[in-house]
């Protein structure tokens, strides 16, 4: 994936500011780490007269598979040759959108220290990219540059040279030039028309992005004759998202009008209230539904295996339906933390009673763990390596056999939707797997037919269509006259 900024000069103002503009020294090649891949900016030609920065962006192909799973454009689950073989590392599109803004962040907002004057002025510009895809065509290429006061030269790239008859693909080679532009507005067009011409990102489009679009296209934006389908495009067709970027840039679109400020257009509410409705944390989210569930089954007396530092306790002890709450942990370290979390040294005698702390390893049977009403494994499982589970798996569905047990992990299918994870990691350094919801379903109805349990999924946190919840819950239920089959090795464990 590749892109050049290139630029003319004199001896009384050389090419060269290229590089103050670009915070990248002409003389140096230099390397950045981005979530997916390695971006390299470095100077074909660095003289006075003329001066050429490059960004090539090596695309971790392998790693974005791991990460997406196959989903999203050139790489389909059904077509396992395609999620490896695809146009990503090569042409231009949203990766390469957002190496622009991470290695030239501060270009982009038009800052430099060294020459403050610079980045107000506007320079001769030639900018190209050599495979850029284009769903639209030259024709809408040159709609959504022409307008900006580029000067566009596009030739569309044929399927195969050797036989022109198959016809041209869907992309094209792009030239654009342009005398009356900085370089801030020239990266921050590309940043919001790359992806555009696309049509495709390859991260999860959530609301924040309105406010990157807005920020990007201040000052080109609002005027733009094409500004309804760089929206949508930009914004994923997410019509929710699309029409507020809509609205606030017919804001901006009146206040120039009115030769005013935006905030005193758009004065309805009261600058000093909080209206804006907070995102409630997973590890909330994942509470509430691990309470509602326990409230569902009527568990009095509940296990909390794998407690960690006692969140759920807390939470369980707050509610006096659960009159008996035991924490098991095989940290001691993480026990201390939890018995100073309740206070347990300071708790009243009556809430004392109802709870209680302990060491214990969860692949070894415990008597101390049969009896219960209900047992809870949170965000646990992940951290066993798999040839522990079914050892982990006796001893709590086939020793221990509370009425009922709950069981969340992290679903990996999700991990594509957080634009911050590293492509290919866990979303711990603990974690010894990560479970698609057909592994974890396959997982959990082989445990249940095993011991005697029925079992249902519960999606915990915003169900996406495509993706599924970024936790899954599995809830088993003792079922009524059944026997457990239990395996030699599983007696053993």
């Amino acid at each position: 994936m590749f892109l050049t900024i290139s630029t003319t000069g004199t001896p009384e103002r050389p090419a060269t500011d290229l590089g103050f503009l670009l915070h990248k020294h002409p003389d140096k090649a230099q390397a950045f780490s981005t979530s997916y891949g390695t971006a390299h900016v470095l100077y074909p030609e660095a003289s006075v007269e003329r001066c050429t920065a490059a960004l090539l962006l090596e695309v971790d192909a392998v790693a974005l598979v791991r990460r997406g799973k196959g989903k999203g454009r050139g790489g389909a689950p059904d077509a396992a040759l395609a999620q490896y073989v695809n146009d990503r590392p090569y042409a231009a599109s949203s990766l390469l959108a957002v190496a622009l803004s991470a290695v030239f962040s501060s270009a982009m907002k038009g800052q430099c220290a060294a020459k403050p004057d610079l980045p107000a002025r506007p320079l001769p510009l030639r900018i190209e990219v050599p495979a850029l895809p284009a769903r639209g065509g030259a024709d809408l290429v040159r709609k959504l540059f022409e307008p900006l006061g580029w000067t566009v030269a596009v030739e569309a790239v044929a399927l195969d040279a050797k036989f022109p008859e198959w016809g041209d693909s869907r992309y094209v080679r792009l030239e654009l030039e342009a005398a009356g532009l900085t370089v801030a507005e020239a990266l921050r067009h590309l940043y919001v028309l790359l992806p555009v011409l696309d049509d495709a990102k390859h991260y999860w489009v959530s609301s924040d992005e309105v406010d990157k679009l807005l920020r990007a296209g201040e000052g080109w934006l609002p005027d733009h004759p094409e500004q309804k389908l760089i929206a949508g495009r930009y914004l994923s067709r997410r019509w929710s998202l699309t029409r507020e970027a809509m609205e606030r840039l017919e804001l901006v679109r009146l206040a120039e009008a009115d030769d005013t400020e935006v905030k005193e257009i758009d004065n309805a509410v009261d600058a000093e209230a909080d209206t804006e409705e907070k995102p409630i944390p997973l590890a909330v989210q994942r509470r509430d539904a691990i309470l509602a569930a326990l409230h569902a089954s009527g568990a009095a007396r509940v296990l909390d295996l794998g407690c960690g530092q006692g969140q759920l306790v807390q939470a369980l002890l707050k509610d006096v339906r659960f009159t008996e709450i035991v924490g098991v942990d095989v940290s001691i370290r993480a026990l201390t933390i939890a018995s100073r979390r309740l206070k347990l040294e300071r708790m009243g005698e009556r809430q004392a009673a109802r709870v209680r702390l302990f060491q214990g390893s969860l692949a070894y049977t415990d008597n101390r763990l049969k009896g219960y009403d209900a047992a809870v494994l949170s965000e646990v499982v992940e951290h066993l390596d798999l040839p522990r589970l079914p050892a982990l798996e006796y001893a709590v569905f086939g020793s221990a056999r509370p009425r009922t047990v709950l069981v969340t992990t992290p679903n990996v299918e999700y991990n594509v939707r957080w634009e911050t994870l590293p492509a290919g990691h866990s979303r711990h350094g603990d974690h010894r797997f990560e479970w698609t919801r057909e592994e974890f379903g396959t997982w959990a109805r082989q445990v249940a037919g095993r011991h005697g349990y029925e079992v249902e999924f519960t999606p915990v946190g915003p169900d996406d269509p495509e993706v599924g919840p970024p936790t899954q819950m599995a809830v088993f239920t003792l079922a009524t006259a059944t026997t457990p089959t239990t395996t030699k090795e599983e007696k053993a464990a």
